[in-house]
């Protein structure tokens, strides 16, 4: 096996044994540690909310990176944060000193945070649709996600500036792409393919 690609095995697999914790182990109140440790494995299970959290790459600085996304997701925020230093047998295989994990709450989903090292970039293989009330909420998220280094991809995809990819859709959108008026759907798809940002005045 190659270096790097023992280095990114070991990498993973201490973030996710790592990353394997919950709030509670962070609390200054040591008997809430001592007690959340003596937890069976069952219990620990049960405080999970989500049984597939999506797990996101980044080069480095997962704080930045969890700020990022809070500045343009309001109602999320940072529910945990924690360095790591690699152990030597990481390192000498061309790991780094060190990386990060976070676990951040936006749109009511938990996503976990990874900064190791520029190693994996992402792209449209995997997106995240963000499903809009309105116009006025397409036209939010899909300003905020394009600035900074973010780029309008077409059919109402974009990237933010890590690269992620985004689906900015408008709720109303399915209803007129699965409409029972073959006219109506029509309409909308032929139009679609014409924008970048979805505009539903020129859909319908």
């Amino acid at each position: 096996m190659k270096k790097s690609a023992v280095s990114f095995s070991l990498v993973l697999l201490l973030a996710s044994i790592l990353g394997c914790t919950n709030t509670q182990q962070n609390s200054p109140d040591k008997s809430k540690t001592d007690t959340t440790s003596n937890q069976t494995l069952a219990d620990k299970a049960g405080m999970i909310k989500q049984k597939i959290t999506p797990s996101l790459w980044v080069d480095k600085d997962a704080k930045a990176v969890v700020d990022y996304y809070l500045s343009i997701f309001k109602d999320g925020k940072m529910k945990e944060y924690h360095q790591y230093k690699n152990p030597p047998e990481a390192k000498e295989q061309g790991g780094q000193d060190s990386f990060e994990t976070a676990v951040m709450e936006i749109g009511n989903i938990e996503f976990s945070i990874l900064a190791a090292g520029p190693y994996f970039k992402f792209n449209e293989s995997v997106s995240f649709v963000i499903n809009c009330k309105d116009q006025e909420e397409v036209d939010y998220y899909w300003n905020a996600l394009t600035a900074n280094g973010g780029q309008e991809g077409s059919c109402g995809w974009c990237k933010d500036k890590y690269g992620l990819s985004w689906q900015v859709v408008p709720i109303e959108y399915f209803d007129l792409i699965n409409s029972n008026d073959p006219n109506v759907r029509e309409k909308a798809m032929r139009n679609t393919l014409k924008q970048k940002k979805l505009i539903l005045s020129e859909l319908k």
